[in-house]
């Protein structure tokens, strides 16, 4: 086990992982409670980031929480939205937006909130 490793981390922490991640939790601190809840997904667009980030690192794991961020509008899917267990076959580190969902196409329709 790496010295970085704690029991039961989905990944080593890396200076970018901790960066990332501290940049998430400093927003659900301050500026989420002054705006509200406004996710239509579970779990939230920050915590779902969060949680990719720390699986998947920031490069990868940002890419995959911005195109979460990105479907989370009026016009966007909604309900229960887990993050990909794994990454896709064939991923490439140079290209990390082909790992991220950028359509609500996956959600389970029986998890819909507004439907």
């Amino acid at each position: 086990m790496c010295a970085a490793c704690r029991p039961g981390d989905p990944a080593p922490r890396t200076p970018g992982r901790l960066i990332g991640r501290a940049a998430i939790r400093l927003y659900q601190l301050t500026l989420s409670p002054l705006i509200g809840r406004q996710c239509r997904y579970a779990p939230t667009c920050s915590a779902y980031t969060d949680e990719a980030i720390a699986r998947f690192g920031l490069w990868t794991g940002g890419w995959i929480g911005l195109a979460r961020i990105l479907r989370c509008n009026p016009w966007g899917a909604d309900g229960y939205d887990p993050i990909p267990e794994a990454l896709p076959p064939g991923h490439r580190w140079w290209a990390p937006w082909r790992a991220a969902r950028w359509t609500g196409a996956h959600i389970d329709p029986s998890t819909r909130l507004g439907s």
